[in-house]
């Protein structure tokens, strides 16, 4: 029997070659139990060569008789999972002092993510004391023995790790019910899991080339990754692509680390990407719906002095004027002159690369995308690759998605959801993407979703109504997963999609400097009305606020906060520990978070944050003198508009328009209406009281 064990053993660990982390944790002088994720038919018999040979491993019944072979091995309680005194027999072996391992999903993954957790082994847990232990098991769902066949690329010999996790235990709290005690101690495991299968993927140091390079090879070089209207590339090309380009790029970026990238959502812009990314370049990701002057303070805050674009984009965009306008000061450089510049010797010398899987050329591994906070001059946020790789982790560790998904992305990638959630996650998760260039083509969208099959399609509560509205009911039939963020989701926007479409839409938050995404709604965890629960591996506190009783300032840290800022005349400015997001939220016992209102001076129309002050100090240029305060007020179509008060009856608005118009500002600075008001209410301190502003605001529209 020995040797047959042996044989087993050498026969999965050659196989596999698992890597095992934190074994050292389990401590069996304790009554115990050990929950693994089930990803397999393999996982008992692979953790029954690892873990403890006094650990004893429940089974049900049926799959008892299938595998009595392998049981005969190892130390096991056969259990029916319909006979209640199944519970009882359990809750006698642990106490006895044992350590039982159990699956507490009850049943192999058939979505390639974590699956409801039964509330048994919570009690068990609960009613016991027993320590408990997280085990991640990882690369088994891609193996044969997975039930995973036609919605991942299965492999004969998979990479396999297993992780266990920090050990815990579960109270009891007399003053709830013991239904909500179990259900609590269920949802308790569920994150304790999606916790751990986040830490247990997670890299330092990462460079997403590098990623993609995997991501090809476990994937497959042919599988079809990127779509847009004209073009459509499988990995192969995407990384021959990118080999090229970076090559072609290398002399003409020679000590210039930083590079602007002004381009829509499209495959061009993916290459364009990854290529900088391969040869250590910080891409840093132009807003092309901004001005010409807001752009050249963007270049200047980042130190730009080249930018890289299509002649294609610039003349279908009509944004002909933008660049005469910044070619005096950048160096334009046209994607399309780099192709043709392209030797038969470099298309070979890029096939060598890619045959030979060159990784990248490491340097800071970062990327710049720029965000106007509460400041007039735009702000760049400076985010590590391991930031944006931290925030894939963390999303793929919460929502089940596989290579038979297929995302719609008409956000633009100068949006941080656009360009982590709805380009780089599924380009490295290996899940084909369809990139649109804008995502105010309502009707266009929604008939391009229904022809190409979508399964995801992210947006804001703005977009998504138009998207609503135009929509036939059956366009949306495919969809299994739509996300909302960026703005407040509104009750009727979320009606119009339940009664039209019979989707559910998931509403999540976050902010650029978080990569972006900080918490989101699940199908394991929804909660309509807030805005989902903290991302795994992220910590929050909130901050008290002066005259505000519940809740607070939310504030986080985690690995996918920003490294730091790069503020207009100072240059960098590293991140603090905690990042302050400047919103007030509110906190439920269950981890789900809502958003009261922000503290930070600046609107979101349309998922676009606009500087207050900016409009403030534009209003002043424009007619010369101080009488103005910028307020927001809610907006049944783009979620909030802003109302310009002024002491002045003599302005109009219209002077205001035209005025912005001829300095080339974005018209996202252009005030929803302009109010004339006898004088601007002050604080006790002389600042302007903007809360008696607003308070003013909603009784006129009263």
């Amino acid at each position: 029997m020995f040797l047959v064990h042996a044989f087993l053993k050498a026969i999965l660990l050659l196989w596999f070659r698992p890597r095992v982390q934190g074994l050292r944790k389990i401590d069996l002088s304790q009554p115990s139990i050990i929950i693994p994720n089930h990803v397999s038919l393999l996982d008992a018999a692979l953790l029954s060569f690892f873990l403890p040979k006094e650990a004893a491993f429940v089974v049900n019944t049926d799959i008892a008789k299938k595998f009595s072979f392998f049981l005969r091995f190892r130390k096991a309680i056969a259990v029916d999972p319909l006979n209640p005194y199944s519970i009882r027999h359990m809750l006698r072996v642990i106490r006895s002092g044992e350590t039982l391992v159990i699956f507490p999903e009850g049943r192999i993954t058939t979505t390639g993510g974590l699956m409801k957790i039964y509330s048994g082994v919570g009690y068990l847990a609960m009613r016991t004391g027993a320590t408990v232990y997280p085990v991640a098991i990882q690369g088994l769902e891609r193996s044969v023995f997975s039930y995973l066949k036609g919605k991942l690329r299965l492999l004969w010999f998979p990479q396999v790790s297993i992780s266990v996790g920090t050990p815990f235990t579960i109270e009891r709290d007399e003053a709830l019910s013991m239904r909500e005690q179990k259900a609590g101690a269920s949802d308790l495991i569920l994150r304790t899991l999606q916790d751990e299968l986040f830490q247990s993927r997670m890299k330092q140091n990462v460079n997403l080339f590098d990623e993609v390079l995997e991501a090809a090879r476990i994937n497959g070089a042919r599988m079809e990754i990127a779509k847009d209207m004209t073009s459509a590339i499988n990995y192969r090309t995407l990384l021959i692509g990118s080999y090229l380009l970076g090559e072609k790029l290398k002399a003409r970026l020679l000590g210039k680390p930083v590079v602007g990238v002004f381009l829509p959502n499209s495959v061009g812009h993916l290459i364009t990407l990854t290529s900088l990314f391969r040869i250590g370049k910080t891409p840093a990701i132009l807003n092309f719906s901004l001005g010409a002057r807001s752009l050249l303070e963007c270049c200047e805050t980042a130190h730009i002095d080249t930018i890289l674009t299509s002649r294609v984009f610039i003349e279908k965009g009509k944004l002909e004027h933008v660049i005469d306008a910044m070619e005096p000061q950048m160096n334009i450089v046209y994607l399309e002159d780099l192709k043709a510049s392209a030797t038969t010797l470099d298309k070979l010398a890029a096939l060598v690369r890619y045959m030979t899987r060159q990784k990248a050329q490491s340097l800071e591994n970062e990327l710049i995308l720029f965000t106007s906070g509460s400041e007039s001059k735009p702000k760049g946020v400076v985010l590590t690759h391991t930031n944006l790789y931290a925030n894939i982790q963390q999303v793929t560790s919460v929502i089940d998605i596989t290579s038979r998904d297929k995302f719609f992305n008409a956000l633009p990638m100068f949006h941080s959801f656009g360009l982590t959630a709805g380009t780089l996650l599924p380009v490295i998760k290996g899940i084909p993407v369809f990139l649109y260039p804008s995502p105010l083509h309502y009707k266009a969208i929604s008939e391009l979703v229904y022809d190409q099959n979508a399964t995801i399609l992210f947006g804001t509560s703005t977009f998504m109504a138009g998207y609503g509205r135009m929509a036939h009911p059956y366009n949306f039939y495919s969809l299994r997963y739509v996300f909302a963020g960026a703005e407040k989701l509104k009750d009727d926007v979320r009606k119009l999609w339940m009664e039209k479409f019979g989707v559910r839409i998931f509403e999540g938050y976050g902010a650029t400097e978080t990569a972006p995404i900080l918490s989101l709604n699940t199908p394991l965890a929804n909660k309509p009305g807030t805005v989902g629960r903290l991302m795994p591996g992220m910590s929050y506190r909130l901050e008290p606020v002066e005259g505000i009783e519940k809740g607070g300032q939310l504030l986080v840290k985690g690995p996918n906060v920003m490294k730091g800022y790069m503020i207009h005349g100072q240059g960098f400015v590293p991140a603090e520990e905690w990042y302050q997001t400047g919103d007030l939220v509110e906190a439920d016992r269950d981890g789900f978070l809502t958003i009261q209102s922000r503290l930070k001076r600046f609107a979101k129309i349309g998922g676009e944050m606009v500087s207050l002050n900016l409009v403030e100090e534009l209003a002043m240029t424009c007619f010369g003198h101080s009488g103005f305060a910028a307020i927001t007020v809610s907006d049944p179509r783009k979620g909030e508009r802003v109302l310009l008060y002024t002491t002045d009856e003599t302005v109009q608005l219209s002077q205001l328009r035209a005025y912005l118009s001829e300095k080339q500002y974005s018209p996202l600075l252009i005030p929803g209406a302009m109010r004339h008001i006898k004088e601007l209410p002050l604080l006790g301190s002389g600042k302007t009281d903007y809360v008696s502003l607003k308070q003013l605001a909603e009784s006129e529209r009263e």
